[in-house]
C-alpha cells in the first residue's frame, strides 16, 4: 500500500473531494486525521473508515482559526506522533459580480481559502521539516490560472494559494518537505451543482463550454491526483501545479 503507516491530515473531509480521498488514502493504509466545519459529516467519514478496519479521528475545525490548528496538529502527534501528509482541501466558492460582493464576502472567502491553508503549513509543516520529509497538498483551482466572470474573489483567493505553495516549496525544500497544488475545473460536487445552479443551464452544458472533454470531473479522479501527490511516486515534485481540467485550461 502506498500510504502504508503514514499520517495524514485532510481538511473538508466531511463530503466531496475531500471524504472521497481520506477513503482512498485509508484503502492505501494511511492513519488519517479528519477535520471538517460540520462535526457530524465528518465523523460519518471516520466510521465509514473504522467500520472498514481503518485508522481516523475527527475534528470539527475551523480552518480559519488558528487555535483550532493548533488542536488539530497537537491532536495527531498525540495520536498518531507525526505527520507526513496535509491535504489543504476545506474551502468555499461562490459566484458574484466584483462590484456587487462585499468586502465582508471577499474577506470571508480569503480567511478560508487562504488563510486556512497559511496556518495549515504553519503548524504542519515544522513537524514534517523535522523528520526531513513530507508531502503537502494544496488545492487550488483553474481559477488560480485564469480569469472568469463572477470570480474575482474565488479567483484572487486561488491565485493566492498558487503562489503560496510555491513560496513554501522553496523554503522548504532542503528541509525535505514538498509542496504543491492542485487545479480542477469542475468536479461532481456541491460546488459544481452549485455552479450548474447559477448559470441555469445544464450540467452537460457547462461542462461543454468550460471543458474539451464535455464533462465535469469526478471526485475519484481527482482523489488519485492527491494520492500519487502524497506517496513517494511523486518524490521529485515540489513547488508545481497539477490541472485535472479536462482541457480547459488547454483551450
Amino acid at each position: 500500500m502506498t500510504l502504508q503507516g503514514k499520517v495524514a491530515i485532510i481538511t473538508g473531509a466531511g463530503a466531496g473531494i475531500g471524504k472521497t480521498t481520506a477513503l482512498r488514502f485509508a484503502q492505501e493504509g494511511a492513519k488519517l486525521v479528519l477535520t471538517d466545519i460540520q462535526e457530524d459529516k465528518v465523523k460519518e467519514t471516520v466510521q465509514e473508515i473504522t467500520s472498514a478496519g481503518g485508522q481516523a479521528i475527527a475534528f470539527r475545525h475551523d480552518v480559519s482559526n488558528e487555535d483550532n490548528w493548533k488542536q488539530v496538529v497537537d491532536g495527531a502527534i498525540s495520536r498518531f506522533g507525526t505527520i507526513d501528509v496535509l491535504f489543504n482541501n476545506a474551502g468555499i466558492y461562490f459566484i458574484k459580480p466584483l462590484a456587487d460582493t462585499t468586502v465582508d464576502e471577499f474577506n470571508r472567502m480569503l480567511s478560508i481559502n487562504v488563510t486556512g491553508v497559511f496556518l495549515g503549513m504553519k503548524h504542519v509543516m515544522p513537524v514534517m521539516a523535522k523528520q526531513g520529509k513530507g508531502s503537502v497538498i494544496n488545492a487550488s483551482s483553474i481559477a488560480g490560472l485564469g480569469g472568469a466572470s463572477g470570480h474575482a474573489a474565488y479567483g484572487a483567493s486561488k491565485g493566492a494559494v498558487r503562489i503560496m505553495t510555491k513560496d513554501a516549496a522553496v523554503e522548504y525544500a532542503k528541509a525535505g518537505v514538498r509542496v504543491n497544488s492542485i487545479h480542477p475545473a469542475y468536479i461532481n460536487t456541491a460546488m459544481g451543482d452549485y455552479a450548474v445552479n447559477t448559470a441555469q443551464i445544464s450540467e452537460a452544458e457547462l461542462a461543454s463550454r468550460v471543458a474539451p472533454m464535455g464533462r465535469f470531473g469526478k471526485v475519484e479522479e481527482v482523489a488519485e491526483l492527491v494520492l500519487f501527490l502524497a506517496s513517494d511516486a511523486s518524490s521529485y515534485s515540489t513547488g508545481s501545479e497539477f490541472v485535472i481540467d479536462g482541457g480547459a485550461t488547454a483551450m
